[in-house]
């Protein structure tokens, strides 16, 4: 099985900078072709299978270009959704400062300003892992729709990466991991391949 994780263009929380986790922005102009320069890219190099996608819009536009490339129907998954940054979500960085300041140590299941846990934030990624698994052959090429949060909380369920800790695999916008899972084992073929948009 390959999956390709996907994550959304370049938003309009991107171009505002604000914190965006939940709240809900649509993808800016450039957003758009990189979106679909991703699916061109994707449809001439991958058999894709199916595509899953987060619920919010940003995630939902990017994999509406893919549908379109590769005639796959999307499905939407809530628990592909970015980080709950509850109360500073929309939020400018210097209010969210002002507001909820940084909690410094706070258990890794516990929560403050309305967010979620990283236990909980892990625990959906495994969950949405788990299905696509449990879902799709080993011949299948499934495509993964996201955020960049969740890109991480997706490659700490593979690797069975102790949550909480400060390891990050940066993600372009519509930067594209490239995974494989064998029955020897899951192979990181590619991380943030992001060539498709040189030049956008």
């Amino acid at each position: 099985m390959i999956l390709l994780v996907i994550r959304h263009g370049e938003s309009e929380a991107d171009i505002l900078d604000v914190h965006e986790g939940r709240a809900d922005f649509e993808l800016t102009q450039k957003g758009h072709r990189q979106a679909a320069a991703m699916a061109k890219y994707v449809a001439r190099n991958y058999q894709v299978t199916r595509i899953y996608a987060s619920t919010l819009k940003r995630a939902a536009q990017t994999a509406e270009h893919l549908s379109e490339e590769t005639g796959i129907a999307i499905e939407f998954d809530p628990d592909l959704m970015e980080f709950n940054n509850g109360l500073l979500a929309g939020l400018s960085h210097e209010e969210a400062d002002r507001l909820y300041p940084h909690v410094e140590n706070l258990p890794i299941d516990q929560a403050v300003y309305g967010q979620e846990s990283k236990v909980e934030f892990r625990s959906r990624a495994e969950n949405a892992l788990q299905r696509v698994l449990s879902e799709n052959g080993s011949e299948s090429v499934i495509a993964i729709v996201t955020h960049g949060g969740m890109v991480n909380q997706l490659y700490g369920a593979l690797l069975h990466m102790p949550i909480g800790e400060n390891r990050f695999f940066r993600t372009a916008d519509t930067g594209i991991h490239i995974w494989e899972i064998t029955e020897r084992g899951s192979y990181v073929i590619k991380a943030n391949m992001d060539d498709h948009i040189r030049g956008i």
